[in-house]
């Protein structure tokens, strides 16, 4: 099915279909003459002329949003929703003032999204571009000599001699020349994950272009092997961005949308209680059952917090770019929630745990003395190939130079190889030696896979039977190099038929075993310490790695990680799913670990109710990365282990992803602030109200007053982004939970609740009478306005106050302003909300509400309601905090 419709949407492009088919058709010195091009690789005046001609390599598949888009996009969340429905209302009712405000409550906040959404893509950008991909290519430098290159992918043209090899991503459409046991997957494209193998040989005929098997597709992944190919089109001319163009995907929904989601539900659920509720108690009490039903919508626009879009985006960019400066950064800003919110850390063992600088220390032979022949053999074989090189590879490439032993190599020519796969676990390169005009198999890998490929071991240049006793002597041999630390690769060889240059799988077989080398990566100093700091922030580190047992073993133990329960993946292999669901629980170390191992392990964990995280930068650690909540990879990554990754960071230590954790915290704990204190002090206002209009003979504030009421204490809570957070707080995980935003809203609301209902009483039984000279019903219908009118007023105030005292009372579980301070930025908001709300009554803006001035005594007794509320508020707190913890 989806190869019908890939094929489908192909069609649409046929000036690149039918150049791909007819590259299938074409020798290679076809294929050259075609593009222009030759094994020596294009010039940059040609590079240049390439890219004028068929373009960059860039593939934009979303169009940028427009204006109008943008403006869309911010108005048509439920909240603001429910703003127009009251604007709307308002204009038929000709209540034009309070249109005007709630349009001018719309633009502000939309405005602000706005501004602030473009921000957040560029930095996204800015900090996406930190991380580059580089395809390997043949061109002529500026002195006109030709030579292997590393260029950015989007460098890449039409025409461009392109090296491919395990680990890459496909940047283009390219046609084959060369391939060596070349595996892909095209699951991009096809939807099948199985790979399948391709080959440089030119076809007869072409049906379908995806059944081509002497093409590769842009966004496709190589699973093993190498190839040469011709690079035919780039970017939005490719098969794939011909179908990003034309298919627009829609985001992954993550689990930071669903925490949205339902905290949205949360909010929307207490406004289709509330509003019809205090619709129908205004109606038959008041009388007038417009003014009830636009106080209504009022009370439902008081629930909502409208500025949440806002302050989400500014959290999360503000968050990405704090953990930029801590050397992470963040590709999927939603990421930075799952981040935050992990528990559980799988890693590999090299480079996060060890120092990543693997050396050689011993090449042995096979009774464990030092011989420089495994030495030559093991270079041959590390040096020859051109798959992708690992870091023993590279230290046995580094130590023969560094020794100034280049000689080794001098006497032979590469004919073939068979490259690495993670089935076979060992690689081969056949060599021909031109002193003695014969061809030889040098094999290296695993010791266990080596003996089971091997008949013969080599001592002296005597060969002998390879029996049982001399197996398990090197086998214990190399056991007691491993529990000292040291990585093993055995070394074997094996003279072939000149006649026969071609190899495959099937020679690796009745080989001579020569010795093995030994390896050492030494655990970091830093590692121990950065163990324990992510286990005080509640992350459990979980090693997950294809070594070796005795090594890794070796390794944990010296950094301090727990090997009592020590798990192979020849183990795993036999556990059903329960077993492994407990057995993921209790067991700290893995080893000996398949892909498909540790990708099954990180799904248990998920399933267990685990936020996981996976850091790796292997193609083996791929699936596993997108199997995990957040996909951890680093700068040096092959590029499907970047690609899989929401969060790259720029150095391969677990110091950096500590920075990173708290970082990601500190935003979620800002988003969570404004949500449940917004939402306690929303609530409690509107539960006053609800309260207030079963006994006043009036409406306790008019709809107007609260939305500026609203408008007010939002504008105010926009610094909350900049505000501090508790080290305590940032000790352990948090995730998106809606029933504790519901449970924070009944508990806290009606507690600021108590001293609304005290500030009606006082207003109506005490100031009013004081003021006017007697109570509401002995009054005349003009004092009668003017004890509304205060009344409302002193509420309008009240309410400002308390809703500002709350957010530096519940900001924190500790004591506010004195164990625990909130920042400058938001003093200064919460600052400015009070002092506006009061001010206000004493302007014309206050005349056009019909607001009034209340006595300077009034605000006496609110200071010492504010004090009371405050104390009171502390003590729920403190009863909260040990029963529901999690709540703040």
């Amino acid at each position: 099915m989806v190869k019908r419709i890939v094929g489908f949407f192909m069609q649409q492009n046929f000036v690149v279909e039918d150049k791909i088919k007819k590259a299938t058709l074409l020798k290679p010195t076809e294929l050259f003459r075609e593009v222009g091009n030759n094994l020596k690789g294009y010039s940059k005046e040609q590079v240049e002329t390439q890219r004028r001609r068929f373009g960059e390599n860039l593939l934009i598949h979303k169009k940028q949003l427009s204006l109008c888009e943008l403006i869309f996009n911010s108005i048509k969340n439920p909240f603001t929703l429910v703003l127009l429905t009251l604007a709307f209302i308002s204009f038929l009712t000709q209540d034009y003032a309070a249109v005007t405000i709630i349009i001018l409550m719309i633009t502000l906040s939309s405005i602000l999204g706005i501004t602030q959404e473009i921000k957040s893509s560029k930095a996204i950008e800015r900090l996406t571009e930190m991380v580059e991909t580089t395809v390997t290519v043949q061109r002529k430098n500026d002195d006109e000599v030709s030579k292997r290159q590393e260029i950015p992918m989007d460098e890449l043209v039409v025409g461009d001699i392109l090296y491919l090899s395990a680990g890459d991503i496909i940047p283009a459409d390219v046609r084959l020349i060369q391939t060596k046991d070349f595996f892909v997957t095209q699951s991009s494209l096809t939807g099948e994950s199985e790979p399948v193998e391709k080959f440089s040989n030119e076809l007869n005929k072409i049906t379908q272009i995806l059944d081509a098997n002497n093409l590769v597709f842009m966004g496709c992944n190589v699973v093993s092997g190498a190839a040469t190919g011709i690079v035919l089109s780039v970017g939005n001319d490719t098969m794939f961005g011909n179908i990003a163009r034309t298919l627009q995907e829609k985001d992954t929904v993550t689990n930071f949308d669903k925490g949205i989601k339902s905290v949205s539900m949360v909010f929307i659920k207490f406004m289709l209680i509330m509003a019809p509720i205090v619709f129908i108690i205004n109606g038959f009490t008041k009388g007038s059952w417009l003014e009830a039903f636009l106080f209504a919508i009022s009370i439902a626009v008081g629930l909502t917090p409208e500025m949440l879009p806002m302050i989400v985006s500014v959290n999360l960019a503000k968050g990405a770019t704090e953990m930029s400066k801590k050397k992470v950064i963040v590709k999927k800003l939603s990421a930075i929630q799952n981040f935050g919110a992990m528990d559980i850390l799988c890693t590999d063992k090299t480079g996060t745990i060890t120092q990543d600088k693997v050396t050689l220390k011993y090449y042995l032979n096979i009774h464990g003395n030092e011989d420089v022949r495994i030495l030559r053999h093991g270079f041959l074989n590390s040096y020859y190939q051109t798959g992708l090189k690992n870091l023993m590879d590279l230290a046995i490439i580094s130590h023969v130079e560094d020794s100034e032993q280049k000689d080794l190599f001098n006497n032979y020519i590469k004919v073939d190889e068979i490259p690495f796969d993670f089935n076979r676990r060992r690689m081969s390169v056949v060599v021909d030696n031109s002193n003695t005009n014969s061809l030889q198999l040098i094999t290296k890998g695993a010791i266990e896979e080596m003996l089971s490929i091997c008949s013969y071991a080599e001592y002296n240049e005597q060969i002998e039977q390879l029996t049982d006793e001399l197996r398990e002597e090197i086998l214990n041999r190399c056991y007691e190099y491993n529990e000292k630390g040291f990585r093993v690769l055995g070394i074997a060889h094996k003279k072939l038929d000149t006649s026969n240059k071609a190899i495959s799988v099937v020679d690796e077989n009745e080989m001579v075993l020569l010795g093995f080398l030994a390896f050492f990566d030494p655990p970091k100093e830093s590692t121990k310490q950065a163990l324990l700091t992510l286990h005080e922030y509640g992350v459990n580190v979980k090693v997950l790695t294809g070594d070796n047992d005795a090594v890794t073993k070796y390794i944990c133990n010296e950094v301090g990680l727990n090997i009592t329960n020590f798990v192979l993946g020849e183990a795993i292999e036999t556990m059903s799913d329960t077993e492994l669901s407990k057995c993921v629980e209790e067991v700290e170390v893995f080893a000996k670990l398949s892909p498909s191992q540790k990708t099954r392990i990180v799904k248990m964990l998920h399933q267990n109710g685990h936020t996981v995280g996976f850091m790796g930068d292997g193609i083996n650690d791929a699936a596993a990365m997108k199997a995990a909540d957040v996909g951890i990879s680093v700068d040096s990554a092959v590029d499907i282990a970047k690609e899989s990754a929401s969060i790259i960071l720029l150095e391969k230590d677990l110091m950096v992803l500590e920075n990173g954790v708290i970082e990601g915290r500190k935003t979620f704990t800002n988003i969570l602030k404004y949500i449940k204190i917004t939402a306690s002090s929303n609530f409690g206002n509107m539960f006053s109200v609800l309260a207030a209009s079963l006994f006043l003979p009036f409406l306790p504030m008019m709809p107007l007053q609260i939305l500026i009421l609203n408008l007010i204490y939002d504008i105010s809570c926009t610094t909350i982004p900049w505000d501090n957070v508790d080290v305590e707080y940032l000790k352990k995980p948090h995730q998106w939970d809606a029933s504790g935003i519901s449970k924070f809203m009944k508990v806290f609301g009606p507690t600021s609740s108590i001293f609304d209902i005290v500030t009606y009483l006082i207003l109506f039984f005490v100031i009013g009478p004081i003021v006017l000279g007697g109570n509401f019903h002995s009054l005349n219908s003009e004092s009668r306005i003017l004890f509304i009118s205060l009344f409302q007023t002193g509420w309008f105030i009240e309410s400002l106050w308390t809703q500002t005292f709350v957010i530096h009372m519940l900001r924190t579980e500790k004591i506010p302003f004195v164990q625990s301070r909130a920042s400058w930025q938001l003093l200064a908001g919460s600052s400015f909300g009070i002092i506006v709300g009061t001010v206000i009554p004493m302007t014309v803006i206050g005349t056009t509400l019909n607001m009034s001035v209340v006595p300077s005594y009034f605000f006496l007794i609110l200071i010492l309601i504010i004090i009371c509320y405050n104390l009171l508020t502390s003590f729920v707190k403190v009863y909260y905090i040990k029963k529901y913890r999690k709540l703040l």
